[in-house]
């Protein structure tokens, strides 16, 4: 048996360990963002695997030592790296109360599986879908992605593809996507035995959205040459730079070519929430599946992602399978079907809705969406900041929540340019100041701020800019790219 032998000792050493919890996460603002991980400290974590036990007070010293000060920083108020999403403590305790029940949410008549009903359900009708719409929680987006295609692909093979696969088809299926569309689409394409090349990937206009025309245009060429249009992707915030797609153009144009519309709103689907960034969106109800992510900004912690699909059945027709093990029943624990790994790829699945629905029950639709309006506000604020900055340059028009820029210190050529910045990135987060990220915006090299974080204040911003600011001068002194 693993149960403690001792269970008010385990109580108050689970005490200590909470308690050290929320001391860590309510001082966040009085630590660095990000701090390397120490040589020492790697070695450590390197050791071979215990055979022998410890006490639990000496595994979770070695945590608190060695594993805790060491985070990606995303819980901080000026983490402004890539699109990650900042957690609150209610996600954290739902989650240890999920861990506690040790759900398989794969299916069967039990609580857990109509939490994730409810929660998918109350996104369902976010987004206008039909009641016959299909739902499930997955790992993130990039599974989503793959589950969107996998149902497409149905969709335009038949279900016979599950036995005889691509092969049997004359004309091989094609997809269509911007260049500022996340890379797990094209990897889904070649994980469904589509292959990347199948995803036709169009330029952008000065937006960075797809072209709805260049669009039709390129799938009348494709039909002209015998291939099989089945997908256009839509994105709802790209990665990059936070675009969003004439959706709306999107659903008529795959409507009238009888393609299915999938939209990838990784983080942004959830501006929904926010009734002055919702028409951005028009056009997102039209979509035949709609991928996202809870651990961006809804503030989940990891992981939490969820596919909507409108036809349900297509849905289960892509995945359902039964064998002797999973037989089901009218009555019982093996009822309540259909289950949620008819939906998907798993057959053991945790309990993430759990810590959706303990998140949305606390704080409530209207308050999530204020959170999400502040940053898009937040976002503008510092794009004027830069733009009315003759140091630095606005790489891109600020659309939804990124901003992505560069310093423009005299005298660099291009490529010098691009070194300067990535450096500029890489010092900031070493001093632990703040975290961006970089990316590459018309073939240079952008600085990258992202906010989803409900902790970020203006003055974030504005240490932020600071630490660029003082980093640039010092690199400038010391003659860096010259």
């Amino acid at each position: 048996m693993l149960d403690p032998a001792d269970w008010e000792a385990f109580r108050a050493q689970s005490h200590r360990m909470l308690d050290d919890a929320l001391d860590f996460i309510s001082s966040v603002r009085e630590r660095n963002v990000w701090t390397a991980v120490p040589d020492d400290v790697r070695e450590r974590l390197s050791t071979p695997m215990p055979q022998d036990e410890s006490s639990l007070d000496a595994v979770y010293d070695e945590f608190a030592r060695d594993v805790m000060p060491y985070v990606t920083g995303n819980i901080h108020p000026r983490f402004f790296g890539w699109v990650h999403g900042s957690g609150t403590p209610t996600g954290a305790i739902a989650d240890f109360l999920a861990a506690i029940m040790n759900s398989n949410v794969g299916g069967r008549n039990h609580g857990a599986v109509y939490v994730e009903r409810a929660v998918i359900a109350w996104f369902r009708d976010l987004f206008q879908f039909p009641q016959t719409a299909s739902g499930v929680l997955v790992t993130g987006t990039s599974e989503a992605n793959l589950i969107a295609v996998l149902v497409a692909r149905t969709k335009a093979a038949g279900t016979s593809v599950r036995e005889t696969g691509l092969g049997a088809m004359r004309e091989r299926l094609v997809g269509y996507a911007s260049r500022g569309t996340h890379g797990c689409v094209r990897k889904a394409f070649e994980i469904a035995g589509l292959g990347s090349s199948a995803l036709r990937v169009l330029p952008t206009d000065e937006r960075h959205r797809i072209d709805p025309a260049m669009l039709a245009r390129a799938i009348a060429q494709d039909r002209s040459d015998g291939f099989a249009p089945f997908l256009i992707v839509g994105n709802a915030g790209t990665v990059d730079v936070g675009a969003i797609d004439p959706l709306d153009d999107l659903a008529t144009l795959a409507q009238r070519e009888g393609i299915w519309f999938h939209v990838d709103g990784a983080f942004g689907a959830l501006a929904m929430l926010a009734p002055s960034v919702r028409p951005l969106l028009r056009g997102l109800e039209r979509a035949d599946s709609i991928a996202f992510d809870f651990h961006k900004w809804l503030h989940v912690p990891y992981d939490a992602g969820c596919v909507i699909v409108r036809d349900g059945e297509m849905h289960r027709a892509t995945f359902a399978s039964e064998g002797p093990y999973i037989t089901r029943m009218p009555r019982g624990l093996a009822s309540a079907t259909p289950w949620f790994t008819d939906f998907t790829i798993d057959l053991s699945r945790g309990f993430r809705a759990l810590k959706v629905w303990f998140t949305i029950k606390q704080f409530g639709a209207k308050r999530i969406g204020e959170a999400i309006e502040r940053n898009v506000a937040q976002a503008h604020r510092l794009g004027a900041s830069i733009a009315a900055d003759s140091s630095f340059e606005l790489m891109t028009p600020v659309q939804l929540n990124i901003v992505c820029f560069r310093c423009t210190p005299a005298g660099l050529d291009d490529d010098a340019l691009d070194r300067f910045n990535d450096e500029v990135v890489i010092r900031v987060q070493e001093s632990g100041e703040a975290v961006t990220s970089s990316t590459t915006i018309g073939g240079r090299r952008a600085i990258r701020v992202n906010i989803t974080n409900h902790r970020t204040e203006d003055r974030d911003l504005d240490v932020l800019l600071a630490a660029i600011r003082r980093t640039a001068q010092a690199m400038q002194r010391e003659g860096f790219g010259r």
